[in-house]
């Protein structure tokens, strides 16, 4: 059972998502915010047994948005796994959410199928975008040079194989190299690209046009 946490402000979206996810036997809503205060007042007084798997974050709320939300909730706890709702128009805020340390972003006119895969998927410690956003993050992006000569020829290879959603273990099969190793070229894409996450190493691999959408 993936236990989630609702944060967004207009009461009707909130409550119709709620609705729909809570037909979904592997979901469990365990608590709603309108806004990124209450969230965090959620979070310091949530049993640690009852802690969520993952939170559904609104960007634009009052009194504490989504991003400003995301640091204090990471802050509290390292460990929780956050995934965006987003509208088309939130672009420009992208990188800010991503640096607070959301793993993805996903609409907020979703279908179910969509929106219940991205919640497995972060739930599981995995990255979401959905296509539509990504499509626009690129047209969003000023032209820019690609980074060949930042990274090595394997650490390419290496992000474009994270980009295909493969765990670190898929990819040294893959490559045919230890895990180790792989743990190792991860660390240094995520130094030299000065990402966070694994969503802002997707983010870096699609501005610098290293993988295609």
């Amino acid at each position: 059972m993936i236990k989630i946490i609702l944060a967004d402000d207009h009461v009707v979206f909130r409550q119709s998502l709620s609705f729909m996810l809570s037909r979904n036997t592997n979901a469990q809503i365990i608590a709603e915010a309108s806004n990124g205060r209450e969230l965090i007042n959620i979070l310091e007084n949530l049993d640690e047994s009852k802690e969520p798997d993952v939170i559904l974050m609104d960007i634009d709320m009052p009194e504490i948005d989504g991003i400003e939300a995301t640091k204090l909730a990471l802050k509290k706890n390292p460990n929780l796994k956050i995934l965006t709702l987003s509208m088309f128009g939130d672009e420009k805020y992208y990188h800010l959410m991503i640096d607070a340390g959301v793993r993805g972003f996903v609409l907020k006119n979703a279908d179910k199928a969509e929106l219940e895969a991205a919640i497995k998927e972060v739930a599981e410690g995995g990255s979401w975008f959905s296509n539509d956003l990504l499509r626009r993050v690129i047209v969003s992006f000023n032209k820019q040079s690609k980074a060949d000569n930042l990274l090595t020829k394997r650490e390419t290879e290496v992000i474009k194989l994270i980009c295909d959603g493969l765990t670190g273990e898929q990819i040294a099969k893959k490559l045919s190299l230890s895990f180790d190793t792989i743990r190792k070229h991860r660390s240094n894409l995520l130094s030299k690209t000065e990402s966070t996450n694994t969503a802002a190493l997707v983010m870096y691999a699609i501005k610098n046009k290293l993988v295609a959408v």
